[in-house]
């Protein structure tokens, strides 16, 4: 079932025109950086994204300039997974083709980070969602204290039943309407 719903989320994120996505991106950000989580976090934890998903260059830009502390995912065997300080000049593409840090950098444990923005490619109405299929943030998020958010483009929405493993993001902001 999550294999055919990630093919036919992935086909409608695909199918998007790129001002279409970029005056939804524009809305998500301002609707995130305006966001009580967003105000209150010193330290944020974000992905770089892949071309269909939400950009978060902006946010990245933003949050640096409101002097936040941002973190990227450094992903490992196994479905393991840190957070690490982003730093752009330390980037290159791993087997999957994201931009990940390499060489010397700082994790920061589960209780340092404020809020977690978290990727996926369909989300139910209760907050659960469907990602890649590695299990990296459903792992991260079952033992981590903090808020998580995600942004999604209104085909992402999606009535699935969540396995029982999975864990729920605490708030999604959707293009033109919360839940």
């Amino acid at each position: 079932m999550k294999k055919s719903l990630r093919k036919q989320v992935l086909q409608g994120l695909k199918s998007l025109s790129k001002e279409e996505k970029q005056s939804m991106n524009d809305w998500l950000t301002e609707q995130l950086i305006q966001h009580p989580f967003y105000k209150e976090a010193k330290t944020i934890a974000t992905y770089l994204s892949f071309p269909h998903e939400f950009q978060t260059a902006r946010l990245i830009e933003q949050a640096q300039k409101d002097e936040k502390t941002i973190l990227i995912p450094k992903t490992y065997s196994h479905g393991k997974m840190d957070f690490v300080v982003y730093k752009p000049e330390q980037l290159e593409r791993n087997s999957f083709g994201l931009l990940e840090p390499q060489g010397d950098f700082t994790i920061l444990e589960p209780s340092q980070i404020d809020l977690i923005h978290v990727p996926g490619l369909a989300f139910n109405t209760s907050g659960y969602r469907v990602g890649y299929g590695g299990g990296y943030y459903d792992r991260y998020l079952e033992h981590f204290p903090g808020n998580t958010i995600s942004t999604l483009y209104p085909c992402q929405i999606q009535d699935f039943r969540p396995d029982p493993h999975d864990i729920p993001v605490e708030e999604v902001l959707i293009y033109e309407r919360n839940f």
